[in-house]
């Protein structure tokens, strides 16, 4: 049965949550520097985010197949302009997240389910969870809807490929990178001639954990997209 993961108590201390699971799957706290080594390794964008807090390792038994990393968004102060009033340490993004094709189906939604529960006991008052499913996945966020997110809409946001590495428009716009210590922006405006452009749409996902902040929120929970009336790319990047 799926139970939480605690530490051993400090000297005069309490345990505390580090995982969920059970053998079969679990959620666990792992370094940073090595979920970083493997998303950099795995996943589509070749990147990392700086803002990740949470860093998880998806296992089965105890074999590695996943991580994800939960954070602040790219702008941690948009979650106001969802929900009045939400401060920045009161919401997550999930900002990266690669399993293995050789874990069981439906592995990312226990994953990402398991890891709910974790947050919300490590992160006390936190009420609403945020990520986009990305066109170039090929997929409407499947893996969202089938974890309860609710679907509010979608946009459309420009990122750059350069030599196998995806860069959100924010580092080819960045002013004097180099002074800014930016030094993935600068390596990426100092080859903009052969860096290519994509407009892609992202379709955004909100898992709110507050009644409270779902009622407040300025976004309209829409149907949940289908291919036939969200057509994707014909051959995902």
């Amino acid at each position: 049965m799926p139970a939480f993961i605690v530490s051993q108590p400090a000297l005069f201390g309490h345990p505390e949550p580090i995982g969920f699971g059970d053998e079969a799957l679990s959620v666990r706290l792992i370094n940073r520097d090595d979920a970083n080594s493997i998303i950099r390794r795995n996943h589509y964008s070749r990147t990392v985010s700086q803002n990740s807090l949470e860093h998880l390792g998806v296992f089965i038994g105890s074999d590695m197949v996943g991580v994800l990393q939960w954070g602040y968004a790219m702008n941690p102060a948009s979650g106001a302009s969802i929900v009045p009033g939400l401060t920045t340490g009161r919401w997550r993004e999930l900002n990266r997240m690669w399993v293995d094709d050789v874990a069981p189906r439906n592995t990312e939604s226990r994953a990402i389910s398991y890891s709910i529960k974790l947050l919300r006991r490590r992160v006390p008052g936190l009420a609403m969870l945020q990520s986009f499913a990305d066109e170039r996945c090929g997929g409407l966020g499947v893996v969202y809807q089938a974890c309860s997110f609710g679907y509010y809409g979608e946009h459309t946001s420009t990122f750059w490929e350069l030599d196998g590495v995806v860069y959100h428009n924010i580092a080819m716009t960045v002013k004097e990178p180099e002074r800014a210590g930016r030094i993935k922006a600068a390596h990426l405006q100092a080859n903009r001639d052969r860096a290519v452009r994509m407009d892609l749409r992202q379709f955004r996902y909100l898992r709110f954990l507050s009644s409270a902040a779902e009622k407040a929120c300025t976004l309209s929970r829409q149907p949940y997209p289908k291919r036939h009336t969200h057509p994707l790319l014909a051959e995902p990047l």
